[in-house]
């Protein structure tokens, strides 16, 4: 039926005063809107409940007897919402996710902090280390789940895809290449370039997408996680090549963004947990807030 809530608090405060005036001064509306929410509660029933005249409102006897049934309806459902808040206030406990620092900024912030507001007694653990780590930490059981772009291929880990990303070139707003519209690997030969170390899983993808590719910039720096680079990036130090999530939206003062072609890098992002073993309640809390907010 094509009804709501508000359709029938609208209909029980005309019926408990006796007057759409009075009705629509208690509940804040003005009385076409209060009128509108009543017609569409009787179109859905497809009986009437009042009868109107310029002078007075009545309840029909249908309409007198939809009231308590009405009420009971709008009195459990504040039993049940009530419920539902004190429980989730009285969830106590502890969640790890692990997660690769390229993604904290952009994932973990709003979910921390609504999961937070929704379970104020459940603590958070952020374990923000490399792939490789986060791998390890959830097979090993010390992270409840993670949150990487590594896993898709082990038998003993389940991956639930969120999106997939590109990389990008990370250059100061003010470098001469950050007016370009789209940057090859060829176009970064010659400038300070910042590389990150072998061993991680971001240069693991770099090195595959240009084993056969005669444009490798040479790097002067290398650093072992991604927000190093940024940040030494930001510094004006030199240019690198990061996945888009470790970067600042468009507009930043300082940092600036440019799509990189020739070949194109890119890694798909999920969360990962072990294979055929059910997450504790709190932390299937989390996971699910993750890819509730991800839609």
């Amino acid at each position: 039926m094509n009804f709501d809530l508000a359709d029938l608090r609208a209909y029980l405060a005309v019926a408990d005063l006796g007057s759409f005036r009075a009705a629509s001064d208690a509940m804040h509306l003005s009385q076409s809107a209060l009128s509108r929410r009543v017609d569409k509660l009787e179109d859905a029933l497809g009986v009437k409940l009042f009868q109107r005249t310029t002078r007075r409102v009545e309840l029909t006897t249908i309409g007198r007897g939809f009231v308590p049934k009405a009420r009971n309806v709008l009195n459990e459902l504040e039993t049940a919402l009530l419920g539902v808040q004190d429980v989730a206030e009285k969830i106590s406990g502890e969640v790890t996710i692990a997660c690769v620092p390229s993604a904290v900024a952009y994932f973990l912030p709003d979910v921390i902090r609504q999961y937070h507001a929704r379970y104020p007694r459940i603590r958070i653990r952020v374990i923000d280390e490399s792939s490789s780590v986060i791998l390890t930490a959830v097979a090993r059981g010390e992270a409840d789940f993670g949150l990487t772009y590594i896993g898709t291929q082990d038998a003993d880990i389940d991956f639930h895809s969120l999106l997939r990303e590109s990389f990008v070139v990370a250059l100061r707003a003010d470098h001469p290449l950050a007016r370009k519209r789209k940057l090859s690997w060829a176009d970064l030969t010659g400038h300070d370039f910042i590389s990150l170390a072998q061993g991680s899983g971001n240069r693991f993808l770099v090195d595959q997408a240009l084993a056969n590719s005669p444009h490798r910039p040479r790097w002067f720096c290398e650093v072992q996680h991604v927000p190093a680079l940024v940040s030494l990036v930001e510094a004006g130090v030199g240019i690198g090549v990061v996945p888009q999530l470790a970067m600042p939206p468009k507009g930043h003062a300082t940092l600036a963004t440019v799509p990189l072609v020739n070949p194109d890098v890119s890694r798909e992002i999920g969360l990962i947990h072990r294979r055929g073993r059910a997450l504790s309640p709190v932390a299937q809390l989390l996971f699910d807030l993750l890819v509730e907010m991800r839609r």
